[in-house]
């Protein structure tokens, strides 16, 4: 199932998930500069000495034909992604290894949200916040929600480095913190509509879904599919989506507005009812 809208009104002009779309599809736009087939190189020895392992985006045959003792050849834009995407094991080393960056390696948790790994994934993630972003943005004010959308990034990064700490993959991408705005969505309007676009065959449903459906089964997808992956490695971070997503739902109840009733709490109040209201 994809969204693709929601029916409900956000009634603010919702300045931080657009000034955040935006920054995301330019920082992409200036990820594809750099170029996949020329070569920039990676003080390998520095890895090995510290982590006791190659550097990201080592390639075997790449270094027998162009490697120079150390020196480990890679694409100018893997090398980018290196830089500046989030290393577990270089961020638990406290060690910033080549290519090193101008500020502190734990930095990399905020940059390593604004670079993306394709257009579809940089198109998927700016989907999901454009439908659920709006809304979460009303509920909290502009300030709160970008603070908000910061922190839930963070969520993200922490689970899936405290997971997977020894990893050397880059972990890059908008969706641990977009995640967490789906769980605040959730904890909000748990029974807004939302339409859904649901492939059935070779035919396309439209239908209209409650966010609590749509949002409850993408949580479970994520759940089911890190525990699958704990031992494989994939590559997707299933515990950042899971992260940023419970992430989120805590973080509704210190920042909302005041006056603002999340829909869960209004359910559970209804349900403790003996009127059943």
């Amino acid at each position: 199932m994809i969204p693709i809208r929601d029916y409900r009104p956000s009634g603010v002009t919702p300045y931080v998930t657009v000034g955040l779309i935006l920054l995301n599809l330019v920082l992409f736009i200036y990820e594809l500069t750099y170029s996949t087939s020329q070569v920039a190189w990676i003080d390998g020895c520095a890895w090995r000495d510290t982590l006791g392992t190659a550097p990201p985006g080592f390639n075997y045959l790449l270094y027998k034909r162009l490697g120079r003792g150390c020196l480990y050849p890679v694409s100018e834009r893997d090398y980018f992604v290196i830089q500046y995407g989030l290393i577990p094991a270089e961020f638990w080393s406290g060690t910033d290894l080549p290519p090193t960056t101008p500020f502190p390696v734990w930095m990399n948790i905020f940059t390593s949200m604004f670079l993306h790994g394709g257009l579809l994934h940089v198109l998927g993630n700016m989907l999901y916040l454009w439908i659920f972003g709006d809304n979460v943005e009303g509920a909290m004010g502009h300030g709160k929600f970008l603070l908000f959308y910061l922190a839930c990034g963070v969520g993200a990064a922490m689970l899936q480095m405290g997971v997977h700490p020894s990893s050397t993959a880059p972990m890059v991408g908008a969706s641990g913190a977009i995640a967490g705005v789906m769980g605040a969505y959730l904890v909000l309007f748990p029974w807004a509509r939302i339409l859904t676009v649901v492939p059935i065959f070779f035919f396309i449903q439209f239908i209209e879904v409650p966010a609590i459906v749509i949002l409850g089964l993408w949580f479970l997808i994520q759940f089911v599919s890190g525990l699958t992956d704990l031992s494989s490695l994939s590559g997707v971070a299933w515990f950042a989506h899971l992260g940023g997503f419970l992430t989120g739902a805590l973080l509704v109840f210190p920042l909302k507005r005041r006056g603002v009733v999340p829909g869960l709490v209004v359910w559970w109040r209804r349900r403790r009812s003996p009127w059943g209201w």
